[in-house]
């Protein structure tokens, strides 16, 4: 073999070896494990609260192609982690299921889980609940978020103890934080045994109030104990609701009486953005006050775009598209900004919550119909294309009123004068 060849040969073999090692890093790096501590804070993750359910009755479970098909179009809104509520029915393990399909069938596919295991006290949701003892049942509710989080490492980054477990006014179900102070400490033992990723972090996603934000009857040692305990503080802020249990930054004020009807909404809808953040800062408050620093994000927030009872055209005036819009606008800009997870409540609109009333408060909370009509606070994502070729039950992803925000904001009701005091 003469020189010509051999050196042929030779550049041939260093070209292979050198494609075949850049693969492998490739390859690598595109399989890097992201952890919590990287996710949440972090922008580039939006997260949003997901329940699956369709139908009105909660024992009818979405399907494994129905789930897809709900994760394909929360990818479309660049939304890479999903907050899930409790894990006894089949519905967060199917999720779980269709995550890692989609990730086999598109490498680029990219989202994870804040799972949620359900807490209750004894005799919860009876005529006599014992709120200083526990459910018999929450064992085997961690048991099940513990065996999800081992078969789906790649997926579940975080375990929530519990929603809204803590806050006193769940009077059929509410525990004291010592409940939640086992269940903390218990898979925080795990981790430490090696059984769970060190990486897989541990809170409760409870109220501002549950956190320390609230009345001193909450500023008890066993919470102290649990804000040492967990990775991060997740906490709950609701303005709408406050627009009729404590509705002081809520209504129209004297000095902008002269502002347009769409300026006057703007001006209520960023107090309420305002009384957010406030809730968040007493949070703050109180944890600084017993030397402990930890991460706090948003584990719950929303807007209902309708209702017929304390938000709508007789109450308070304060549910309706547009105001859910600028709501979360408000909140994904502070937010981001702050470097804090905010996951929004909710994705879709789930008709299930109040099945005999189906103009309630709480089946409209979704960005998303039903049907599959996108709500004004995504109308941009519309514009821009991200739904293409998207469907749910069969519907295109197309805006709610056609388009025409003029027909939108003819049903939009301005809130009331400001009370003077």
């Amino acid at each position: 073999m003469n020189s010509f060849y051999k050196h042929t040969i030779f550049v041939l073999v260093t070209i292979m070896s050198l494609t075949f090692c850049m693969a492998q890093s490739s390859k690598k790096s595109s399989s890097k494990t992201v952890t919590a501590k990287e996710i949440l804070g972090n922008s580039k993750y939006l997260a949003m609260s997901y329940g699956a359910y369709r139908e009105l009755n909660i024992d009818i479970e979405p399907t494994i192609a129905q789930l897809k098909e709900d994760l394909r179009i929360l990818s479309a809104m660049n939304i890479k982690v999903l907050r899930t509520y409790n894990v006894e029915r089949i519905q967060v393990a199917n999720v779980l299921e269709a995550i890692r399909q989609l990730k086999k069938e598109d490498a680029k596919f990219e989202m994870y889980v804040m799972l949620g295991a359900w807490i209750d006290c004894k005799n919860a949701r009876t005529a006599s609940p014992n709120h200083d003892l526990e459910s018999e049942q929450n064992a085997a509710e961690i048991d099940r978020a513990v065996t999800l989080a081992k078969k789906y490492p790649e997926i579940v980054k975080i375990i929530a103890v519990g929603n809204e477990a803590m806050v006193k006014w769940a009077t059929s179900y509410f525990v004291q934080p010592a409940v939640i102070l086992k269940w903390v400490n218990h898979l925080q033992g795990l981790k430490k045994k090696g059984e769970l990723s060190k990486d897989l972090w541990i809170t409760s996603s409870d109220n501002f109030a549950s956190w320390g934000g609230g009345g001193k009857e909450y500023h008890v040692k066993d919470l102290e104990q649990l804000m040492k305990s967990v990775d991060f503080i997740s906490m709950h802020t609701y303005p709408m609701h406050d627009t009729h249990y404590n509705p002081a930054f809520w209504g129209v004020l004297e000095s902008e009486k002269n502002l347009t009807e769409v300026e006057k909404i703007d001006a209520c809808m960023l107090r309420a953005k305002e009384y957010a953040v406030a809730q968040y800062e007493m949070v703050v408050k109180y944890m600084k006050s017993i030397k402990i620093n930890k991460p706090i994000h948003i584990g719950e927030t929303g807007w209902a775009s309708f209702s017929d009872g304390f938000y709508g055209a007789t109450g308070s005036k304060a549910t309706d598209e547009y105001k859910e819009g600028i709501y979360y606008k408000l909140m994904r800009d502070w937010t981001n900004k702050k470097g804090i997870s905010c996951f929004y409540f909710e994705a879709f609109d789930e008709q299930w919550k109040s099945a005999n009333n189906p103009n309630d408060s709480e089946n409209h909370f979704g960005l998303i119909k039903l049907n599959g009509e996108i709500k004004y606070a995504l109308w941009n994502l519309v514009d821009a294309g991200a739904f293409k070729g998207l469907t749910r039950n069969g519907n295109a992803l197309i805006k709610s009123y056609d388009g025409n925000k003029n027909a939108l904001l003819q049903e939009v009701l301005t809130p009331s004068p400001k009370e003077k005091k």
